[in-house]
């Protein structure tokens, strides 16, 4: 069964035909071929320990590194995702494959500057920004060039788009697995006539994506948070009149949308990097009215709202669990890496700040001293610098994790810079010798 499993993943678009049981396993046997600056020997060595140590994943405390006046609490998961990787690695072997030809991505390939980057040093040019605002002229586009959909898949409309131009969309789509598997639970509530929310920020690529397959099939609407839920809520209770919500959700809704129509019937997905919590919130939330509403039982719940298991990705998910379980331990603060713009990583640190401080950075630069702390408030939308972050005591504890698009290099660099303020005489070089 898992020879056919993976045979069948290699087929665009079927991935999301194979179980559950077959897919967890695909994942946990998939390995890829990223370029080795992304890689961390220390890093590598710890989750190769941690994965012999803890093979069903239970166990989320994190990984204390000592190094004496400096105390490293390290999350049980972060970094690379499968989805992550397997994006780099068609990335990179595209333009291998591919001399001499325009490679472009539809957009950043993930939320990652440096492997952004990477990939522009290589050529590869990008077509729009994150935002969907177009930064090469489609009409510039030949049926012989090469674009690249990046992980966060795309909408069917621009994939038309670039079919009509005659360029073949399928065969270089790095779309994540679990972003399908997104899409297809909305195509299945669909078809049951229910429409679709969709937990997610309006304006992230894979949202926009989610979105439009959606739409595709079924109404759908997009609600960025739970306050935004509880206003939809009120347009199906009947607490606000319809002609509101046109104004209010501006954007959010698929064309021909009925407020008295297409809100008796509900399913709730997610864009896969949203916190757990937060849809689930939502979820609750919307069932409740729809319970309320309609004096429904348990037994006949399903006739007015769907039920959808959760869509996260299993990465985002283990990544917040993992941060959970850090942040049991007794510590002065948090620093989280990744791209300012990546949603996954936002969240992580969105979990940290309610504990302790944190700092959100995209690489060890950003420590610019002992003293000196260069780190991104994406409340504010800016980066701040702030001044005697590491505590005047012996020895400082800092939690430290990333997003599921940060390249375990980084960490690995944020770590040496913090060890190296310490004097420490425990080299990463004898850390790794620890873990082997």
């Amino acid at each position: 069964m898992v020879s056919i499993a993976l045979k069948m993943y290699c087929l665009p678009k079927l991935c999301l035909s194979i179980s559950v049981i077959q897919w967890t396993i695909f994942v946990l046997m998939k390995s890829f071929d990223v370029p080795i600056i992304y890689r961390s020997p220390l890093i590598t060595a710890i989750k190769k320990k941690r994965k012999e140590q803890d093979k069903m994943k239970k166990d989320f405390t994190p990984t204390l590194l000592d190094f004496g006046r400096l105390q490293i609490y390290l999350a049980r998961h972060f970094g690379f995702c499968y989805g992550v990787e397997n994006a780099i690695e068609i990335a990179f072997r595209t333009v291998d494959d591919n001399p001499g030809k325009r490679i472009f991505l539809l957009s950043e390939m993930i939320h990652n500057p440096q492997v952004n980057s990477d990939l522009q040093a290589h050529g590869i040019q990008f077509l729009q920004d994150n935002y969907g605002k177009q930064l090469i002229p489609f009409d510039e586009l030949q049926a012989d060039d090469i674009v690249i959909v990046p992980a966060f898949g795309t909408t069917l409309e621009l994939e038309k788009k670039l079919n009509d131009i005659g360029i073949e969309t399928e065969k270089y789509d790095t779309t994540c697995p679990f972003v399908e598997k997104v899409w297809n639970r909305s195509e299945q509530i669909a078809k049951k006539n229910y429409t679709v929310i969709i937990h997610g920020k309006p304006r992230h690529e894979e949202t926009r994506a989610t979105f439009s397959h959606a739409a595709f099939f079924a109404p759908s609407v997009i609600v960025k948070d739970l306050e935004q839920a509880k206003e939809l809520g009120k347009y199906i209770n009947g607490e606000k009149p319809p002609a509101r919500f046109y104004e209010e959700f501006k954007g959010q809704y698929s064309e021909g949308f009925s407020v008295t129509k297409d809100l008796e019937r509900i399913g709730v997905v997610n864009q896969t990097t949203m916190l757990a919590s937060d849809t689930q919130a939502i979820a609750d939330h919307l069932k409740q009215v729809m319970i309320e509403k309609y004096q429904l039982t348990n037994k006949h719940i399903e006739e007015r709202f769907a039920d959808t298991r959760d869509t996260l990705c299993y990465a985002t998910l283990e990544n917040q669990q993992a941060v959970i379980g850090m942040l049991q331990a007794d510590a002065d603060l948090a620093i989280v890496t990744g791209g300012y713009n990546s949603s996954n990583t936002s969240h992580l640190v969105e979990l940290c700040e309610e504990k302790l401080p944190t700092y959100f950075i995209n690489n060890e630069e950003k420590i610019v001293s002992s003293q000196q702390i260069l780190h991104y408030d994406f409340h504010k939308k800016q980066e701040i610098l702030t001044s005697d972050f590491l505590p005047k005591k012996e020895p400082v504890k800092i939690l430290i994790t990333s997003g599921a698009s940060c390249p375990d290099a980084l960490v690995e660099g944020v770590i040496n810079k913090l060890a190296g303020f310490f004097n420490s005489t425990i080299s990463t070089e004898k850390m790794v010798e620890r873990f082997h």
